[in-house]
């Protein structure tokens, strides 16, 4: 990664730590209630790194169509472990588990 301001690495992990168990949020939400409305990528990327910097609830950021991340396949397991449901399509039900924050 190339470096990444701490400060913003705490900031969108802070916010993964309050995603309440059983809701999922999108990496573009998190960009959005950061202020950085078009850094998704930005997000994903933090989090992808996010076991070193303790353990976060990653498991509970999705895309924005409610997609896991893809090769995770624990992932969906969390998921389903906290009561989220998925749709025939794989991806999680975003009106129904999406943190309205």
């Amino acid at each position: 990664m190339s470096k990444l301001d701490e400060d913003l690495i705490y900031e969108i992990l802070s916010v993964v730590e309050e995603i309440p168990e059983g809701c999922v949020v999108s990496y573009g939400q998190i960009a959005k209630l950061i202020g950085r409305d078009k850094n998704s990528r930005l997000v994903g990327k933090v989090l992808s790194r996010a076991e070193f910097y303790g353990e976060y609830p990653c498991h509970r950021v999705v895309n924005h169509a409610g997609r896991i991340a893809p090769g995770w396949w624990e992932q969906r397991l969390l998921l389903e472990d906290e009561g989220v449901q998925f749709k025939e399509n794989g991806c999680v039900d975003m009106k129904k588990y999406q943190w309205k924050c």
